[in-house]
């Protein structure tokens, strides 16, 4: 999911779909008409963790989310900080545990909301407590996880391949 812009931040004037030779090639992008600007609209980076507590694995509800649905912790970079101090963070904000030990898994992709997820797994320690944002929690034996087709579901899966466990995929939800 992409915010819509529809006007120029600089001047106001309303965008339009105009093309241009870029070094890629022939490019149509949301351009300003008056005085130039363009929107991007580049994937906006994503962290997600495989948080493993005490040999089992922590999914999580958030309280935005539909239904019944668990996934992965995420959240996004804060200016200055690396993937790997803001991975960190996410994890202290959203659960109130503490990293011991930290490793990339994979980066994927997310076209559906823009975004490219960067998944770690994190070992972690301490006792659970949800921030607002999270409405629940369990904490799974790896080989009883569900993989969803999608973004982080992706990243849990080929970590699950390098524990030694077949990944399980939930065909009901592809986030």
């Amino acid at each position: 999911m992409s915010t819509e812009f529809r006007f120029c931040p600089q001047c106001a004037t309303p965008l339009a779909l105009i093309g241009q030779q870029e070094d890629s090639g022939f490019v149509e992008r949301l351009r300003c008409p008056a005085c130039g600007y363009t929107h991007w609209n580049n994937p906006t980076p994503v962290l997600g963790a495989i948080v493993e507590l005490e040999g089992h694995i922590l999914l999580a509800r958030n309280a935005a989310w539909p239904g019944k649905m668990y996934g992965l912790i995420t959240g996004f970079m804060e200016a200055g900080e690396t993937p790997e101090e803001g991975i960190r963070r996410e994890i202290a904000e959203e659960t109130s545990l503490s990293v011991d030990a930290l490793s990339l898994v994979a980066v994927h992709d997310f076209q559906r909301m823009n975004q490219v997820i960067i998944t770690y797994h994190a070992r972690a320690h301490g006792e659970v407590r949800l921030s607002p944002e999270l409405v629940d929690y369990k904490l799974m034996k790896p080989e009883e996880v569900l993989c969803w087709r999608a973004g982080t579901g992706l990243a849990l899966a080929q970590w699950l391949r390098q524990q030694g466990h077949e990944p399980v995929f939930r065909e009901d939800i592809a986030r």
